[in-house]
């Protein structure tokens, strides 16, 4: 591994806790996790499996300590594992389209949805929390669908323009 690679994956880890910790917690103490976000974007750049592997622990692992949810640890472990490495597959799948911000962006938002229904579901298998999995889904995965979208569509452009300029080596050089 490139030790500019690790600096910047660090880099986006940490800006997507940052955002993590600002955002409060609603429905039942859910939150909008942009810290997907920040993973899906170290996933474009460093398309390979320990890269990922390690975006996948490092912000599961973080967004666990930092969940607001009731037993939300293991479940934000598993749903970030599961959806980093089912996007690196549907992202290396479609490699050429998935450099386009409109492609990439539908990519988040797919993701987004996988990892808020699999956190659900492993929060159901869990946790001994009475979750109502629709009510969750309607009210905290959709909003982070369409928000994570979002802010995809605003920060990746200019992380992507500043790791053009620089000597980095990812998957758009």
């Amino acid at each position: 591994m490139n030790t500019k690679n690790l600096v910047l994956m660090a880099l986006l880890v940490g800006v997507g806790a940052a955002l993590y910790l600002v955002i409060p917690g609603f429905s039942g103490g859910m939150k909008i996790d942009f810290m997907l976000t920040m993973m899906f974007i170290g996933i474009l750049l460093f398309p390979t499996v320990k890269d990922t592997f390690l975006l996948a622990v490092s912000t599961g692992v973080i967004s666990g300590l930092f969940s607001t949810f009731p037993g939300g640890f293991v479940p934000n472990i598993i749903d970030k594992a599961v959806s980093a490495f089912v996007f690196l597959a549907i992202a290396v799948a479609i490699r050429h389209f998935a450099q386009k911000l409109a492609v990439s962006t539908v990519l988040v938002g797919l993701g987004t949805l996988l990892s808020g229904s699999v956190f659900l579901s492993m929060a159901l298998l869990l946790t001994e929390v009475p979750i109502d999995f629709k009510f969750l889904f309607v009210t905290v995965v959709l909003p982070a669908v369409a928000l994570n979208a979002v802010a995809f569509m605003l920060i990746y452009p200019i992380i992507t323009g500043l790791v053009k300029r620089s000597n980095f080596k990812t998957s758009l050089t």
